[in-house]
């Protein structure tokens, strides 16, 4: 195991106008499961191959420990990678594809065989070693990619969106799987992904990026109640935060007739323009008389437990949609119109320009 750091790593691609990855700087404990996130194109994926080796870091340094494995080959580094599309051999049984790798570095039979149950008994791939790649489920295939990983011993994990071949049951089972493996071997891995859902459930931390640069990096709950701009809060959080478009006047963010409360933090330094964020589960319904915001339903999706209430308010400065969660037992149908307020502790405010945080 070994702690991972960035310093000003760079990647450049030939051709391109400008750098995939700037310059990142990050660390990563030892036994950390890191989380890199963000749309596509972000520099998550070449970040994580800058420290596979599988991209030239053209300036600045990569370490792991204190080893400074910047020019190294990827044999090198005492890592495992775990691809997206799985990467098994078809005409190898899957004992075989998960002590392909010992074999090559001349491992005695026995001492890979021992490896190979082994890290079979922890992935229940046990009845599974002699069958061949096609006919397990892509779940299990996932898993073999996982077992070949676990038997190096490696000090790194590097895993670049293994469960975007998935159904969407099965991702939810294997990100549990992989949250509890990782957590069990104490590896330190870095994990790739665009799913934010996925980010949050399995992420020590969590580091989101956009066009290279990274914007926040905290542990989950902490991107959720405390985003650091608008690009993080737009991000983080399913059904996303509401975001709209406000004037400060007299220590309050004004949408048309409706006045947000603010905190005390917020409503000393802002000025002008402004923009507030509500998630959906902040919202609480009041009556028409209490002065809210009315909201219009446009689309109610009952989840059993609780309800999203999708609406419009034809307010200025409101975005085309704004989400409200709701009971799953209150009787709110398309057509009507609610009033929602909130509490000012649960308002985010950012700079309508800089798109910084605002809020305490």
């Amino acid at each position: 195991m070994a702690t991972i750091t960035f310093k000003q790593a760079q990647r450049w691609y030939p051709g391109a106008d400008k750098p995939a990855v700037p310059g990142i700087d990050l660390e990563i404990h030892d036994g950390e499961f890191m989380v890199l996130v963000g749309p596509s194109g972000c520099g998550k994926s070449t970040t994580l191959r800058m420290l596979a080796g599988l991209e030239e870091v053209n300036s600045g340094q990569i370490f792991i420990g204190d080893k400074d494995v910047t020019k190294l080959p990827p044999k090198d580094r005492d890592i495992a990678m775990v691809f997206q599309n799985y990467a098994l051999y078809p005409h190898m049984t899957v004992a075989d594809n998960m002590g392909f790798a010992l074999k090559m570095a001349k491992m005695k039979p026995e001492e890979r065989k021992k490896r190979v149950e082994e890290a079979a008994r922890i992935l229940n791939l046990t009845e599974y070693l002699e069958r061949k790649p096609k006919a397990l489920s892509g779940g299990q295939r996932q898993r073999v990619a996982m077992g070949r990983a676990i038997v190096r011993n490696p000090q790194v994990f590097c895993m670049d969106e293994p469960l975007s071949n998935l159904d969407a049951k099965m991702r939810v089972q294997t990100r549990t799987d992989i949250a509890k493996l990782q957590a069990d071997l104490g590896v330190t891995t870095v994990y790739v992904t665009h799913d934010q859902v996925e980010a949050m459930t399995m992420g020590d931390r969590v580091a989101v990026m956009k066009d290279g640069y990274l914007q926040q990096v905290d542990t989950p709950l902490n991107l959720y109640d405390r985003p650091v701009n608008l690009f993080v809060a737009g991000f983080i959080g399913s059904p996303q935060m509401n975001l709209m478009g406000a004037t400060a006047k007299d220590g309050r963010a004004v949408i048309g007739d409706y006045a947000v409360p603010v905190d005390e933090t917020a409503a000393k330094k802002m000025s002008g323009d402004v923009v507030v964020g509500v998630r959906p589960e902040a919202w609480r319904q009041v009556g028409p008389e209490e002065g809210g915001l009315p909201v219009t339903v446009t689309v109610v999706e009952e989840l059993g437990s609780d309800a999203f209430v999708y609406g419009t308010s034809g307010v200025e400065g409101t975005p085309n949609s704004i989400i409200v969660r709701v009971s799953g037992r209150d009787s709110v149908h398309k057509g009507d119109t609610i009033y929602v307020t909130t509490d000012p502790r649960s308002v985010h405010v950012f700079d309508a320009d800089s798109g910084e945080r605002l809020s305490d």
